[in-house]
C-alpha cells in the first residue's frame, strides 16, 4: 500500500455473516494492532452474541461496542443490536438510535461514512455477504475519502446482493475471496 498507513478497518455483513467472519477474524494474529469495527445486521429484539462467540475463537480482543468508548488497536468491536455504530472525529465510538437506514439499525453505511470522515485515507472498508444494498454508499464514501475498498467475491458469498451493490458503487474496489481477504489483513501486520 502506498501513502497513508492503515489506521482502522471497518467491516459490514448481513446474511451469511457468521460464516464469512469465521474465515477472517480467527486468522488474525494476537499482535494485530489495528482496530476493527464490525456491523452485522442482527434482529433488533435480540441481544447479539457475536462478540462473545468471536472472542472465544479469536486471538485478538473482541467486544461489543460501548457509547463514548475510545477506539483501541488490536480490538474487534461489534455494533450493538438496534443501535447505529458511529466513529467520532476524536476516534471514540458513538451509539445512536436514529432511524434505520435501508431498514437496518445498525447500518453499515452509517459506520462506513463516519469512519471515512474520522480516518480518511487510513481506513480500509470491507463489504461481505448480504441480501440488501447497505454498505454500498458507505463504501463509496470511503473511496472518496481516499480509503481502501474491499468487497467479497459475489460468487462466493452466501448472499450476493450486498457485494454486487458495493462493486457497482465503488467500481475500483478490490474484489477478493474470504481467504484472500484474510491473507490481505494478515499482510497488513508485515507492511
Amino acid at each position: 500500500m502506498i501513502g497513508t498507513p492503515p489506521a482502522a478497518i471497518v467491516i459490514g455483513a448481513s446474511a451469511g455473516a457468521l460464516e464469512a467472519l469465521s474465515v477472517i477474524l480467527p486468522t488474525l494474529p494476537a499482535a494485530f494492532d489495528l482496530p476493527i469495527l464490525v456491523v452485522v445486521h442482527v434482529p433488533p429484539d435480540k441481544k447479539s452474541i457475536l462478540a462473545e462467540l468471536f472472542d472465544a475463537k479469536c486471538k485478538v480482543k473482541v467486544r461489543e461496542a460501548e457509547d463514548k468508548e475510545p477506539i483501541a488497536g488490536g480490538t474487534v468491536y461489534f455494533a450493538t443490536a438496534d443501535y447505529h455504530l458511529l466513529v467520532e472525529a476524536d476516534k471514540t465510538l458513538s451509539l445512536s438510535n436514529d432511524d434505520p437506514v435501508l431498514y437496518s439499525r445498525p447500518s453499515i453505511d452509517v459506520l462506513f461514512e463516519t469512519a471515512a470522515d474520522a480516518y480518511g485515507p487510513g481506513l480500509i472498508a470491507i463489504v461481505l455477504t448480504g441480501a440488501n444494498h447497505d454498505g454500498a454508499d458507505g463504501l463509496a464514501a470511503v473511496v472518496r475519502a481516499g480509503g481502501a475498498a474491499i468487497v467479497q467475491t459475489p460468487e462466493g458469498a452466501y448472499a450476493a446482493a450486498m457485494p454486487q451493490a458495493a462493486i457497482a458503487a465503488a467500481p475500483g474496489a478490490r474484489v477478493l475471496s474470504l481467504n484472500e481477504i484474510s491473507l490481505y489483513l494478515q499482510g497488513l501486520e508485515k507492511a
